[in-house]
């Protein structure tokens, strides 16, 4: 804590200083000034009441009380030894935690921790019940999802940073209500940046996060979808997951994957997204070696699809869960990330060529871009 208030002379940091209010600056109009006592507390109190606790409500198979059995990374490394026989359904409560992002009621949290939910609550500070909030946008892909809540009053929002303006040793601080304690505040650094991580999800399938920051602020199960803040008091990342094999070690979504959806609703009212409609992942090294060796391709580069959605661009286009998107248009697929910013630069109606290889085969198809539903 020294290291952070040290070399100022008037007990004020240069972080302080370097974020004086100017004329006219509306960000700056309330400024968190760092002292020698205050630096994380002072952050805390100023945030606290723009984050939420979320819970859900999820219909679920079975009659087991243990709620282990049916977390997915409970599942992913004791598989089915401890299945027992299912009944009828049940319901079952989940916990989360969001930040408020517009004084109209609009929240980010994570995808999962509304996940097939039948009905969603959020406790906000200051309001003696919970308030109900509809699901307005998600995505299983970027684990991200936007709630909103109706109510009276003008809510606490938080602001947004710029997650590619931090680096590693960067002072983080989480906000979240892990195993349902709220606003639990902890704090660390900005351990490493672009970090690739899969999670098996509760349905079986896989989340592929291809660029997330880890950090060592400790982050547990209900610090989902809370806010990492910087200590200038906004958000950088969205906390998403922990890792099971070490302490210290959590990782977040950068904040500017969500800042454009935030954006659209507060200016436009609704989100339009470009959209092909598939959901993929990276290749695997091996994967990829005994795929080549099998049908005897001498390069193989690109993204697998897992599924391809329904009425989407891709489905009446013709691709398949399993092909591999090599190219599309005239950029070749290298990493996770390369499908994501080609299609975000796409146009409503655009068309494009996407080239795969099928079974060993290649093959070249045409699909025009459409507008992304609400909720996948």
């Amino acid at each position: 804590m020294i290291g952070v208030v040290a070399g100022s002379t008037d007990k004020v940091t240069p972080f302080s200083k370097a974020n004086e209010a100017s004329p006219g600056d509306a960000d700056n109009a309330e400024k968190i000034v760092i002292t020698e006592s205050n630096v994380f507390a002072d952050i805390a109190e100023q945030i606290d009441p723009g984050v939420v606790l979320i819970t859900s409500e999820v219909e679920v198979q079975g009659s087991q009380e243990n709620p282990f059995f049916n977390d997915p990374f409970f599942k992913y490394f004791f598989g089915n030894q401890f299945d027992i026989p299912e009944s009828q359904p049940r319901t079952q409560e989940g916990f989360g935690s969001g930040f408020i992002v517009s004084q109209d009621g609009y929240i980010v949290t994570n995808e999962h921790v509304i996940h097939n939910a039948n009905s969603i609550e959020v406790t906000i500070k200051g309001f003696e019940e919970p308030v109900p909030a509809e699901v307005v946008w998600s995505e299983v892909n970027t684990d991200l999802a936007v709630l909103k809540v109706n109510v009276k009053e003008d809510l606490h929002a938080v602001k947004l940073g710029d997650s590619d303006k931090i680096r590693p040793g960067d002072w983080a601080i989480a906000i979240g209500n892990p195993f349902g304690f709220e606003h639990t505040v902890t704090t660390g650094v900005v351990s490493a940046l672009g970090r690739p991580i899969t999670i098996p999800s509760s349905d079986g399938e896989q989340r592929s996060y291809p660029n997330l920051i880890q950090t060592d602020a400790a982050i547990n199960p209900g610090n989902s979808g809370g806010p990492l803040l910087a200590l200038n008091g906004k958000v950088i990342g969205i906390n998403t997951a922990v890792s099971t094999q070490g302490q210290g070690i959590g990782f977040a979504i950068p904040i500017n994957e969500v800042k454009g959806i935030v954006n659209d609703l507060k200016v436009k009212g609704e989100i339009i997204q470009p959209w092909l409609g598939i959901y993929y992942s990276q290749l695997d090294s091996k994967f990829k070696e005994q795929y080549k060796k099998y049908y005897n391709i001498k390069e193989l580069n690109g993204v697998i699809i897992a599924k391809v959605y329904d009425d989407s661009p891709a489905d009446e286009a013709g691709l398949l869960a399993n092909d591999i998107i090599t190219r599309i248009d005239e950029t070749e697929i290298k990493e996770l990330t390369d499908v994501k910013k080609i299609i975000e630069k796409k146009n409503i109606g655009d068309s494009i060529r996407i080239d795969i290889i099928r079974n060993g085969n290649s093959k070249i198809l045409f699909a025009r871009i459409a507008k992304r539903p609400g909720k996948l």
